[in-house]
């Protein structure tokens, strides 16, 4: 059986206008991303990783070529089109959590499912099914300021997975988190992305949270100049088991 593409960009460019100066964010590129692949984008600041990042989660669009999706063309698509294309098929996650403050773990996980016009007890299912996918079981009625760092994130991996997307997008997820952490958090996006094939793109400065990818794509002044699968992609659940127990994170 063929593998099925879930990215596919054709010579995209990207150009912003800062005052009278252009600048070339990306410069022809050609990307393809199968379905179930867990890939890391990688370059220096400038390199064009956030306009890349955005030109895949539909929140910006190419000034040249084309953007292909599950097989669909979204590279005309208006702003009302791809907001309904994000919602539906895209989950992302942030560095710094992006979580309403004021409101609990459950209503923030709710978002994308009241954005879809989803019913009470199916969105009620599904911000449960969610929490416990990301082991936080037991955190429905909890705020953001009574979780720890990796707990927010896991509530906003949460989110990002409620609405059952083919793809997520992860800028720089463990940025904020200690190594400990970050490697807990790499393992519920593994666990994610192998025993739900969802696909996964990770924007990392990081290294070490490359090699958990299968593949890494780096970047240098908004061109891709490497692009490299990883022969042995690092456990993340693994790595966590060389952790003394009591110096783990408690997620609940």
């Amino acid at each position: 059986m063929a593998e099925k593409t879930t990215i596919k960009l054709e010579n995209i460019k990207k150009v912003y206008h800062v005052g009278e100066t252009m600048v070339h964010a990306a410069r022809g590129i050609d990307l393809t991303v199968v379905e179930g692949e867990m890939v890391a984008i990688m370059g220096s600041s400038g390199s064009g990783k956030s306009t890349l990042l955005n030109i895949i989660g539909c929140l910006d669009r190419p000034t040249e070529g084309a953007y292909f999706l599950d097989g669909k063309d979204v590279s005309e698509l208006d702003k009302t089109q791809l907001a309904a294309i994000r919602n539906k098929k895209i989950g992302f996650v942030f560095q710094g959590f992006n979580l309403l403050g004021r409101v609990t773990a459950k209503a923030n996980i709710q978002l994308p499912l009241i954005y879809a016009g989803t019913d009470n007890k199916e969105m009620d299912d599904r911000v449960q099914e969610a929490l416990n996918w990301v082991g936080l079981s037991s955190y429905l009625s909890h705020y953001p300021n009574q979780m720890s760092g990796g707990q927010q994130q896991r509530v906003a991996i949460a989110r990002a997975l409620v609405n059952n997307p083919s793809l997520i997008l992860a800028d720089e997820p463990t940025g904020a988190l200690d190594s400990k952490t970050s490697i807990e958090i790499m393992s519920v996006i593994q666990r994610l992305n192998l025993e739900k094939g969802i696909t996964v793109v990770i924007v990392t400065h990081e290294k070490d949270i490359s090699l958990y990818c299968s593949r890494i794509i780096q970047l240098k002044d908004g061109r891709v100049i490497s692009d490299a699968p990883v022969s042995n992609p690092r456990s993340a659940a693994k790595d966590l088991e060389a952790f003394p127990e009591e110096d783990m994170e408690v997620a609940g």
